[in-house]
């Protein structure tokens, strides 16, 4: 009988962010506390810029995007926000979305699948995603519970499962 597979990858719809983006942007517009402020969100590029006139209403910007992020399924994980910065009158954070697993988190949970996980399991780095093989599909299901027990910076998805 041939091994059982399955990839574990850390993808974000892109669509999804962008309906995000859109929804918090409406509602910036027409709530009451963010009028005549210049509070905005919008893409920069590959990253998020958001802008107001305090470090608070910049902040509460990125909290409205947060929650449409999170009403969408997509884990908070996935965005990189920095710390709020003053550029001229106005305030302004930078945020980008991650995609893919890096090389140092594949390390970590390829350490945790080979020290904690059953034996017999095999993990294999591609790129930016991960391959893990066995003889037991049971065996590949436990490492399933396993990471995501486990506490990653990373939102982890399983696919081809084989």
């Amino acid at each position: 009988m041939a091994d059982s597979s399955f990839d574990i990858v850390s993808k974000v719809d892109h669509q999804e962010a962008e309906n995000a983006l859109n929804q918090a942007r409406k509602e910036i517009e027409q709530r009451y506390d963010f009028k005549g402020t210049g509070a905005s969100v919008e893409w920069s590029g590959d990253s998020i810029l958001i802008k107001a006139s305090t470090e608070e209403r910049a902040n509460a910007v990125l909290d409205v995007f947060q929650s449409k992020l999170i009403k969408r399924g997509i884990s908070l994980k996935s965005l990189e926000s920095g710390e709020p910065f003053a550029s001229g009158k106005e305030y302004r954070i930078t945020s980008t979305i991650k995609d893919g697993i890096s090389s140092e988190n594949a390390k970590k949970i390829s350490k945790i699948i080979r020290d904690e996980g059953p034996k017999g399991v095999k993990s294999q780095i591609q790129g930016d995603e991960l391959r893990v093989q066995s003889k037991s599909r049971d065996d590949l299901q436990e490492v399933q519970r396993l990471l995501k027990a486990a506490d990653l910076e990373v939102d982890l998805q399983f696919i081809n499962y084989r």
